[in-house]
């Protein structure tokens, strides 16, 4: 099925990616590199227009998650993390260049960037329940953390 839909053999596939764990590590890659131009990009552009990188890349995280596969592929990663140790292994390193990248592009304080990372894990579950403003005010509060 993955083949099919990239529009090559399966044995291209297998000789791109030789194991599922080769597939889901290039998968795992590719969404967080996404994450990573997603507030690279925001937070230059912030900078540019004399606006806070901080909220820059908070709304472009935001808009990420919008896109159900985006969506989807960060919750996969973080469930398989828990019982594939390379999974695990890249996930740390990610979130490690990530932070970093906060760090650097922000004047943000530990504190404030682990509130950050919070806010956008908070984020994932909402958009994955589904939790709009019509569920109630705890999905109004929420969803705007």
């Amino acid at each position: 099925e993955i083949a099919k839909a990239a529009g090559i053999s399966q044995a291209y596939l297998f000789r791109l990616f030789p194991t599922k764990s080769d597939l889901v590590l290039a998968v795992i890659e590719r969404s967080n590199e996404r994450i990573k131009e997603a507030f690279v990009g925001a937070a230059a552009e912030a900078r540019a227009a004399g606006e806070d990188p901080q909220e820059a890349m908070g709304q472009a995280y935001g808009k990420l998650l919008e896109d159900r596969s985006m969506l989807m592929t960060q919750i996969h990663q973080h469930a398989a993390a828990a019982s594939m140790p390379e999974v695990a292994a890249v996930s740390r390193a990610w979130f490690a260049e990530l932070y970093a990248l906060v760090e650097r592009e922000t004047e943000m304080t530990p504190e404030e960037i682990h509130q950050f990372f919070a806010t956008g894990m908070l984020l994932n579950v909402m958009a994955a329940i589904g939790a709009t403003d019509e569920h109630g005010p705890w999905a109004a509060t929420l969803r705007v953390c």
